[in-house]
């Protein structure tokens, strides 16, 4: 059985999903971060400062030991916000690739290597009109 799982775990498939993953964590740190640290404040600043996830609707007024019913849809808004915030910024990182990978498509390849049999048949071509 330890035999048959290091054979499952060591497979080129698992290592290829689990650097995916730790690659998408990072990469997901890096968006959060962009999001959270860099657009919010520019919106926040163009919007005048509004903090969406403090409004909110009170639907009942609390009443002894029960708490007020509240419908927060200023969290709801701010985490719309963010999400179209990661979706921009995830689009703007494909489009680079993308323009990358082109670029690169674009380049020409490389002339293949003659057969060997063409490059024979050359060097005695060659060898035949130096003692001409």
């Amino acid at each position: 059985m330890i035999k048959e799982f290091k054979e499952f775990a060591l497979k080129g498939n698992m290592l290829d999903l689990a650097i995916g993953l730790v690659l998408g964590a990072a990469f997901g740190a890096v968006v959060n971060s962009l999001v959270g640290d860099i657009m919010t404040p520019l919106i926040g600043l163009l919007t005048g400062g509004v903090d969406f996830k403090n409004l909110a609707i009170t639907l009942k007024q609390a009443e002894g030991d029960n708490p007020a019913l509240v419908l927060s849809y200023g969290s709801f808004l701010q985490f719309l916000l963010n999400f179209l915030f990661v979706a921009i910024a995830l689009f703007f990182v494909v489009k680079a690739v993308n323009k990358l990978r082109k670029a690169k498509a674009d380049e020409p390849a490389p002339a293949p290597e003659p057969a060997r049999e063409e490059v024979l048949l050359e060097e005695i071509r060659d060898i035949l009109k130096s003692r001409s």
